[in-house]
């Protein structure tokens, strides 16, 4: 069986024999702005390299179309549509022949996909929130575009980037089935040490898109030691920030860097700085696809605090927690020695414990799960 924190125990879903998995997800084609495309990534090439096989449906919106790592990939079968409308009758037919259907958070009209695919008998239903402390807030106020409340309990699965006291809400208060933590993951054949790169080189780094419930923190802890150590170059990458905004002299701004050169990023950084946004700070062991990639690659990593951190790294030893300036500035004047160590060790965690392959693991571990709870319901 698995184990709530996300562990799965025994081998069993080594053993699986292969699945046919059908997702309808935000976007698996783009990484530009959304920290969806490269956990799905991972965790699918992870299930390809086990003999499963994956479809995965992705509304073509001119957004993402603009801003395409790619339009096919050898690790799943990857659909473009226009509308849901197009394709329905086609999909619903061949849903029949899955074993599992996962639709996820920010599917474009997902909760109109949700309410045919629950209508197939057969596939298990799965739903994937990579967003569940914002889910969860804008279902208090009303149905949200890819889920509706009453469609949580029609799940067999809740699969949750969040951990911690959010999955005993999702059972007691909103009558999810059962819910699992799926969190964020590296792929390390991706994210690994390269050399440096001159455009990327710098004392800090910070890749984001910009939120405004994440700027006071991006000012206290990279814009205002920007300012105290005016001589070292600063590095931000991330779209969607206000062009009015001052900013300090040595902060280069790249708009958006491509996954490929993410590597060259975070190992042109003598140390790189995560933020997290204020609703999954609040709900806790929320951790970053960003923390895997950065210590996949051997950076250090300077993080503000959530609750559960310590679950994927052990702070003082594998990462480094700051909550102003000075804390972060004494961060990066640390002698290289001690930052090497730092980042050493998370790496050898990240490669333990957060790839692709330990969250396809975990995956397949909690459909073993649920389907011996559905076989021994139906006995009964």
């Amino acid at each position: 069986m698995a184990r709530r924190d996300g562990a799965p125990s025994g081998e069993a879903s080594e053993r699986q024999a292969p699945l046919k998995f059908t997702i309808f997800g935000l976007t698996l084609s783009s990484s530009w702005g959304n920290g969806h495309a490269t956990p799905y990534r991972a965790i699918l090439k992870a299930l390809d390299r086990r003999g499963h096989q994956v479809t995965f449906y992705e509304k073509d919106v001119p957004f993402y179309a603009l801003r395409r790592d790619f339009e096919h990939c050898d690790f799943c079968h990857l659909v473009l549509y226009r509308n849901w409308d197009e394709i329905r009758g086609r999909v619903l037919r061949e849903l029949g022949d899955t074993d599992v259907v996962l639709n996820a958070s920010y599917c474009p009209e997902g909760a109109r996909i949700i309410d045919d695919v629950l209508n197939v008998s057969g596939p298990l239903p799965v739903f994937y929130d990579l967003d569940t402390p914002i889910t969860l807030a804008a279902l208090e106020g009303g149905d949200v575009e890819y889920l509706r409340r009453e469609q949580i309990p029609e799940f067999a699965l809740y699969l949750s980037f969040t951990g911690g006291t959010i999955l005993s809400d999702l059972e007691t208060k909103w009558n999810a089935r059962a819910a699992r933590p799926l969190y964020g993951c590296v792929d390390p054949e991706v994210h690994a040490g390269v050399p440096r790169r001159a455009a990327f080189q710098c004392l800090f780094s910070y890749m984001g898109t910009y939120a405004a419930d994440r700027q006071k923190k991006l000012d206290a802890l990279f814009l205002e030691p920007a300012r105290r150590l005016p001589k070292d170059q600063f590095v931000l990458a991330g779209s969607l920030y206000p062009r009015e905004w001052w900013w300090p002299a040595n902060v280069r701004r790249f708009e958006h860097i491509a996954p490929s050169d993410h590597p060259a990023l975070y190992s042109s950084s003598r140390a790189t700085l995560n933020i997290t946004r204020g609703g999954m700070a609040t709900a806790g062991y929320c951790p970053s696809g960003r923390f895997f990639e950065a210590a996949a690659c051997g950076t250090p990593i300077v993080s503000d605090y959530f609750e559960g951190l310590q679950r994927f790294f052990t702070p003082g030893e594998e990462i480094m927690l700051a909550s102003n300036a000075e804390e972060v500035v004494a961060a990066l004047t640390q002698p290289a020695a001690k930052l090497n160590h730092i980042a050493e060790a998370a790496r050898a965690r990240t490669l333990r414990e957060h790839t692709g392959e330990n969250r396809a693991e975990e995956l397949l571990s909690y459909l073993t799960e649920v389907k011996e709870r559905r076989a021994k319901s139906e006995v009964a």
